[in-house]
C-alpha cells in the first residue's frame, strides 16, 4: 500500500514539476516574442531613416554645404569595363 502511496506522489511530483517548467518556458517565450517585435520596429526605423538619408532631399543640401555640386550633363563620363577573355 505504502508503495502504491510513494509512486502516485512521485508522478504528481512529476506533472506539477512538467507544469510549472511550462509556465516558465511559455512566459520566456512571451517575453522574447516582445523583444522580437521591438527589434523588428527599430530595424524598420533604421531602414526608413538609411532611405530618407540617401534620398536627393537629403543629400544634395548636405553637399552644397560642403561646397560640392551637381555636374553638368556634359562633365558626365561614362566609363566601360573592357570584357575580360573567356577561359
Amino acid at each position: 500500500m505504502i508503495g502504491w502511496l510513494l509512486f502516485f506522489l512521485a508522478i504528481l511530483t512529476w506533472v506539477v514539476a512538467r507544469q510549472t517548467a511550462s509556465v516558465v518556458a511559455a512566459t520566456e517565450l512571451s517575453r522574447l516574442r516582445e523583444e522580437r517585435a521591438r527589434l523588428e520596429a527599430r530595424h524598420a526605423e533604421f531602414l526608413t531613416r538609411i532611405r530618407t538619408g540617401k534620398s536627393r532631399r537629403v543629400l544634395i543640401p548636405r553637399a552644397e554645404g560642403l561646397g560640392l555640386r551637381l555636374p553638368a550633363d556634359s562633365e558626365i563620363i561614362m566609363l566601360q569595363v573592357p570584357e575580360t577573355e573567356k577561359r
